[in-house]
């Protein structure tokens, strides 16, 4: 991040893949960190390896899906930090794996989906964002895909969900404008992670490690892109300046 006041950054889905390199990189830059995740072993073990960096770190079995764990997560975050600087999106899931047609879609299964992908992002920037607007500063990044840009026959309620959470990050943008806050979305593309396992489980090229995709995060968490807002951005190939 390169600035001179240590960061304070919230990273939902911690626990693996994308958000734990996100947690391990910010911790490198000497942020402190608030994380959480439904899975509480595989969260433990981020918390311990970020500490081994030197980082601050408060670890949270949450489900965010639920208002009652966004509101404990939110309140013993400012309760041990102060306040949050970053708030990072991240929680997802795939739904069913195969995922099927939307024809044969359980219900049950698209509405946890929803919550998850879209619901979710909405609860947490709906809770952090007050104190952000108090201070006048704080940047906001939800993790979209391309699925989520274009409309992909068999990607279901996945898609559907990163539809809803690129349409939320427009909308918060334009709320916003005429403040110090920044809301962008980032679209990690395809990843080595388990989630990617589960959607394309015969996949047979190479695939991005999530360590070599968390500049664009970096990016955008520092005042290197103030005044950048309602902007999507791949994060495989960037190369730290602001897209055409």
């Amino acid at each position: 991040m390169n600035d001179s006041d240590k960061k304070v950054v919230m990273i939902t889905g911690a626990s693996r893949g994308l958000g734990r390199a996100l947690a391990l990189a910010f911790a490198r830059e000497g942020a402190s960190l608030s994380i959480c995740a439904r899975n509480w072993a595989s969260l433990l073990k981020v918390k311990e390896a970020a500490e081994a960096l030197g980082s601050k770190v408060l670890a949270v079995s949450a489900d965010v899906g639920h208002p009652r764990d966004v509101e404990r997560f939110a309140a013993v975050t400012e309760e041990t930090f102060g306040q949050v600087d970053v708030l990072i999106n991240n929680a997802s899931i795939i739904g069913p794996s195969p995922m099927p047609l939307l024809l044969d879609y359980p219900e049950e299964d698209f509405m946890e989906v929803l919550k998850v992908n879209a619901f979710s992002p909405f609860l947490v920037t709906r809770r952090v964002l007050p104190g952000m607007l108090q201070r006048n500063r704080g940047s906001i990044i939800n993790v979209t895909s391309e699925a989520g840009n274009t409309g992909y026959a068999g990607w279901g309620a996945y898609g559907i969900s990163k539809f809803a959470l690129e349409g939320l990050t427009e909308t918060w943008a334009d709320e916003l404008q005429g403040t110090n806050i920044k809301i962008n979305m980032v679209d990690p593309g395809e990843m080595d992670t388990q989630m990617h396992a589960l959607a394309v489980p015969e996949c047979d090229y190479p695939l991005a490690k999530p360590e070599s995709l968390t500049g664009v995060f970096l990016y955008l968490a520092s005042e290197k892109s103030a005044g950048i807002s309602g902007r999507r951005f791949e994060a495989q190939g960037f190369r730290g300046v602001e897209p055409l």
